[in-house]
């Protein structure tokens, strides 16, 4: 029987907890809450949810502020709540580490979508089991990966790159399917197939004897030696 995701909510609003609470547990997820920026990094930290719903203005602690300790700690996907619609908030948001952005009011069937497909994370098909190919490891459950042995500190957005190719088990990826999988690429948010392109490189340089196994095809993306 497959595990039950848990999701953590940090709202202040009661009423959209409850809405929340209700839809998700409807869904088969399993709920936690917390109503300060504080609380839920304690309840984060005891708990391990799989996901997390923040609202960005929350009492005391902002959800921003919240999100810059989550990423120096952890890498459990998050969905940003805000009544904030401009496009500063949703890029800065984004590049704090958020992985979705939602704006208040919300379709809450849209909401449930949104949150199924960030639990289709990296690993989540192989059941967050290690995998290893030639001289690299990773460990999705860990958020590790190795080189013959030797262990390799990739950023966030690297990491979900060489999940991604890994998965791919040995097929292409277009640069536009990596920018939409991993940035969730907006037209809005001045992004484009060059950021895919660093990405890849700054990889390849942690790498070291395993940087050889990720080709480019010209003209079209990457892909992972098998």
């Amino acid at each position: 029987m497959a595990a039950v995701a848990t999701i953590l909510v940090i709202d202040d609003e009661k009423d959209l907890v409850r809405l929340l609470r209700h839809n998700l547990e409807k869904c088969g997820y399993r709920v936690i809450s917390a109503r300060d920026a504080e609380s839920g990094l304690k309840l984060l930290r005891k708990a391990a949810p799989n996901l997390l719903i923040l609202d960005i203005m929350l009492p005391g602690m902002d959800g921003l502020e919240f999100l810059r300790i989550l990423r120096g700690e952890s890498d459990v996907p998050v969905i940003l709540l805000s009544a904030k619609g401009g496009e500063l908030d949703r890029v800065l948001g984004l590049k704090l580490g958020a992985d979705d952005y939602v704006v208040k009011p919300f379709s809450v069937d849209e909401l449930m979508a949104r949150i199924a497909a960030r639990l289709r994370a990296p690993g989540a098909s192989k059941g967050g089991k290690p995998a290893a190919v030639g001289a690299l490891r990773v460990d999705f459950a860990r958020h590790e990966v190795k080189v013959k042995g030797r262990t390799v500190k990739l950023a966030t957005k690297e990491f979900k790159v060489l999940a991604l190719l890994l998965e791919a088990d040995g097929k292409v990826l277009s640069r536009e399917q990596l920018l939409e999988l991993v940035w969730g690429h907006d037209a809005g948010l001045e992004l484009d197939t060059r950021t895919v392109d660093q990405h890849i490189a700054r990889l390849r340089g942690k790498l070291g004897a395993a940087a050889a196994m990720i080709s480019t095809v010209p003209n079209f993306g990457y892909k992972l030696a098998r």
